[in-house]
């Protein structure tokens, strides 16, 4: 992609529909006149009251306790340095941001336009009775060290500064876990630090308490070794100083056992590499280009356990592993400071995990057949739902144990839940589905190609790695939008009514026709349907030409539909396709089917169905816990739907009785828990979270998902269609790049599945 086209992109995101990437949202009713006489005046006044009788009350009537400020000054932004307060805003919003989404936690993002240390921190204990915790961010050193140190000591609510202590925290599990598999023990280890910075410090702090020695620590930053005749050391860095005065780093290296880098690209060589000890321990965290590259390294040590800062590459130590569930189980005892026992709780609870069996949701979103502790797997994944669960209880234990906790957790079985619940609120899926279908990217037609959003849909799956675009339509506009666009890879285009396809089109055409000739299909009509792009691309997949066949941009469904149905055979036992639709929910994913090909199923077509739609939640990853919706529940009505859903549920209970399916319920029994087990108990569904919603017609459950979709801003994969034995799939008319691109995913995903399926018969 051009560089232009890529910054033009980055800023539109930012930009557009509307600046900046978070908002304010309420949280309460707000649409009578009563509603806004409690939310302002008269009926604030009360909470304002209670408040003022005691400070605590602030956490019962108000955001405080779910409430983190990210603070900077913009003066060690990421890799671009001193920008400037406003210009680091977009950074802070991302952070609040990642914030939310992992962990349920709301920000404000502050920029404080001062390099003076007394007026930053007297700036932000002005502000901090508004929050219940404080993140600073990308503060430039030494001053980050002593504005973190005055604001732990002065505020009563969680302080970190997650540039040093993130990083200190997420390489502290990989090395306990990275010695384990060395077979080292940690007071021996010889550990060579390249860097000097907030980071290098916090990680080197953090390894003295888990057993590191002081004296087994050599540091180096850009002017060299830390050695104590030096006098532009900071008092933090004079710590690490020895009498080593002209030692080199290559000096360092030879004879030693870990080798953390937190410093330039390209420093550790592979002769450096070879001199250390046996089972080297390397991190190399430089973004995006490490000390060494992991490849090179690999190639040069098969011994070696190595950890890297990029996500491309096994043993990420990524920040986003940490500080939102650190500050998600300090939130949650209202903790008074995030301190030493609850960083050393996140270490252990990071560590330990690693080691545990691996959800199998995980192992298919990374693409792997099994992930299992060892050397390609220290740490978590990000994406691993564990982490929600697992770590702010480990910190909420820890500032209770350490006498910094003001509210205690008193029902552990109660909190997780809780903890579970929060999850639904992100968008985690979708980036979950993209990096399956990463690990192995098909050959995906797009049949629209000279619509300009249907290219763009095309540009990203390529360079996101999702699969390989072949674009079909006239050739000319495909070309004159590309260069429009910035698409400048080189990937297939097809015109099938083009002189230049005529050899194709013609065998094509041979193999219709022999398979309709008894069908009122003559060779004349089989040549004239393959210059239609559906049917020209329905015959590359059955050809094996292409894995994958998109469209329905720009027709309706059915006519889109129509090629499809009569060029794609039924997988096994198939004898109706139908279609679900995957619903990112703020309660978490929701399949909804049959959305768009089935007017009015019966009920053994509707068990057929849930059967189908069963498969596919699992694909994704999931447990389907199903239920048939209608206007009645369970037999209190004798109409024609709620019969017809009853029928079909008793079907899958006598054929498939190991489905959690029940029905025919309405929809708020269905979605409430605490409602279907007060007035249902004996229902299947009790206890469970119900993720998938089948419906007696097409009218109801195409309506649901489009009211979803506008009225909640749900984001919309689908329809996805079941029962074909391609993947071939078609778009909503109209749909989005978004749309368009998380359709790809699925569809590629939907290829590897089918694969293998076919690789096993």
């Amino acid at each position: 992609m051009h560089k232009d086209s890529k910054r033009r992109e980055a800023l539109l995101y930012h930009a557009k529909p509307k600046p900046g990437k978070i908002e304010v949202v309420p949280t309460k009713a707000y649409a009578s006149q009563r509603d806004l006489s409690l939310a302002y005046s008269p009926g604030v006044a009360e909470p304002c009251l209670e408040i003022a009788k005691n400070v605590k009350n602030v956490y019962k009537y108000t955001a405080k306790g779910n409430l983190v400020a990210v603070i900077s000054n913009g003066t060690a932004v990421l890799g671009l340095g001193d920008i400037g307060p406003e210009a680091s805003k977009p950074v802070m919003e991302g952070k609040g941001l990642l914030f939310k989404i992992f962990a349920d936690i709301d920000v404000f993002d502050i920029e404080v336009d001062t390099k003076d240390i007394d007026k930053f921190v007297e700036t932000v204990k002005n502000i901090a009775p508004t929050f219940g915790g404080i993140n600073l961010e990308d503060i430039k050193a030494p001053e980050s060290f002593e504005i973190e140190r005055r604001l732990k000591e002065e505020l009563d609510i969680p302080v970190m500064h997650d540039d040093q202590h993130g990083t200190a925290i997420i390489s502290a599990a990989a090395l306990l876990n990275a010695l384990l598999l060395a077979n080292k023990k940690i007071e021996d280890i010889k550990v060579v630090v390249s860097g000097a910075g907030s980071a290098a410090l916090a990680c080197s702090n953090l390894y003295l308490q888990l057993g590191v020695r002081l004296e087994n620590i050599i540091m180096f930053d850009k002017d060299g070794v830390l050695h104590t005749r030096r006098t532009d050391l900071l008092p933090i860095q004079m710590h690490y100083a020895k009498e080593v005065q002209g030692m080199s780093l290559a000096d360092a290296v030879k004879g030693s056992d870990m080798f953390l880098g937190l410093s330039a690209p390209n420093v550790l060589t592979p002769d450096m590499l070879l001199s250390m000890n046996e089972n080297p321990i390397v991190f190399a965290m430089a973004n995006p280009v490490p000390e060494i590259d992991y490849d090179l390294a690999i190639a040069t040590r098969n011994d070696i356990i190595m950890a890297t800062g990029r996500s491309d590459k096994p043993n990420q130590v990524n920040n986003v592993l940490g500080f939102p569930f650190i500050f998600r189980g300090a939130l949650d005892v209202r903790a008074t400071k995030i301190n030493e026992e609850m960083k050393m709780a996140a270490v252990y609870a990071l560590a330990n995990l690693a080691k545990e069996t691996v959800p199998e949701q995980v192992n298919i979103a990374y693409g792997e057949k099994k992930l299992v502790f060892g050397k390609d797997y220290i740490l978590p994944k990000p994406f691993d739902p564990r982490l929600m669960t697992e770590i702010p209880p480990a910190i909420a234990k820890a500032a209770m144990e350490s006498g910094v906790a003001t509210e205690p957790i008193l029902d552990w079985e109660k909190y997780k839940n809780e903890l579970f619940d929060r999850m639904g609120s992100d968008n985690k899926m979708v980036r979950l589905l993209i990096n399956r279908a990463k690990t192995d990217p098909k050959r995906v037609i797009y049949t629209e190609a000279d619509q300009l959003n249907v290219l763009k849909a095309a540009q990203i799956v390529h360079e996101e790695g999702i699969g390989v675009p072949i674009l079909l339509g006239n050739k000319e506009i495909i070309l004159e939008l590309k260069e429009e666009i910035g698409f400048d890879a080189d990937v297939e285009i097809i015109d099938p009514k083009t002189s230049e396809e005529k050899e194709r089109r013609n065998r094509f055409a041979q193999k219709f026709w022999k398979a309709r000739e008894r069908r009122g299909v003559t060779l004349l009509d089989a040549q004239k349907i393959m210059r239609d792009r559906s049917y020209f691309a329905s015959m590359m997949v059955l050809e094996g030409e292409a894995d994958v066949m998109l469209s329905g941009y720009s027709r309706n469904y059915p006519s889109s539909l129509k090629p499809i149905l009569q060029m794609i055979p039924r997988a096994n036992g198939v004898s109706k396709v139908s279609t679900t639709n995957l619903m990112m929910t703020q309660r978490g994913p929701l399949f909804l089917a049959d959305t768009a090909v089935n007017p009015n199923p019966t009920a053994e077509e509707l068990a057929k169905i849930a059967l189908m739609t069963s498969y596919t939640v699992k694909m994704f990853g999931l447990d389907p816990v199903m239920a048939m919706v209608s206007f009645g529940n369970f037999g209190s009505s004798s109409e024609e739907s709620p019969v017809k859903l009853r029928k079909a549920v008793q079907i899958l209970h006598d054929q498939h009785p190991e489905m959690i399916v029940d029905g025919e319920v309405q929809m708020d029994f269905a979605l409430n828990q605490e409602m279907l087990k007060e007035k249902f108990p004996f229902s299947r569904l009790v206890g469970k979270k119900v993720n998938t919603l089948l419906f007696p017609n097409l009218d109801t459950a195409n309506t649901t998902y489009k009211m979803l979709k506008e009225l909640n801003g749900a984001t919309s994969i689908g329809p996805i269609i079941l029962g074909l034995d391609e993947a071939v799939h078609v778009f909503q008319l109209g749909a989005s790049v978004d749309e368009m691109v998380n359709m790809s995913a699925v569809a590629v995903i939907d290829a590897q599945e089918k694969q293998k399926r076919k690789k096993k018969a």
